[in-house]
């Protein structure tokens, strides 16, 4: 089955998008969520998200290890991977290297695409503000850049969503 990525501002609709995706399916879904609710905004917004869900998916937290948690999905159920974002966001604050974050993200890419059931992976598009003024900033943006562009060249459909709205990405030339 297909990988998806879906990439887009914040609050475009990916979340959503993957949502009603994963739910015409028709088939078994684990949510893997990379979201870590540190402070209150954090656990309203996790719980905003959690009111989308089917109540009968399974939802696994997972905020570092993605190559495992997706193996774990059962081959037939499709995985909603939301968000990379925070997830990059996550490897990044465990003071791991650019390389080692695109190394991580490439295997468990690799690991989605090679899945039988849908993957369906959310990521913010960073790379079109300014350049940010401090160094971990600078670091989060270009290692998520990374991680998308790998991501996308795993992927058999890439999305910007924009305001609810999507575009096909196509592949690279």
């Amino acid at each position: 089955m297909p990988l998806t990525l879906l990439l887009g501002g914040a609050r475009s609709g990916k979340s959503s998008l993957a949502v009603a995706r994963a739910r015409a399916l028709a088939v078994p879904v684990v949510f893997l969520a990379t979201a870590e609710a540190l402070d209150a905004e954090m656990e309203e917004r996790v719980s905003r998200h959690r009111v989308e869900r089917d109540p009968a998916w399974v939802t696994v937290e997972e905020p570092l290890d993605l190559e495992r948690a997706l193996a774990a999905v059962p081959a037939e159920g499709c995985a909603i991977v939301d968000c990379l974002s925070l997830w990059v966001a996550n490897l990044v604050q465990q003071d791991l290297g650019e390389e080692e974050v695109v190394g991580r993200s490439r295997r468990a890419a690799e690991a989605a695409g090679s899945r039988p059931g849908a993957t369906i992976a959310v990521s913010n598009e960073v790379g079109m503000g300014v350049v940010p003024e401090f160094e971990l900033g600078r670091r989060y943006r270009d290692a998520l850049g990374r991680v998308n562009a790998a991501w996308a060249a795993a992927a058999d459909e890439a999305l910007l969503v924009v305001a609810g709205r999507t575009l096909e990405l196509g592949a690279a030339r």
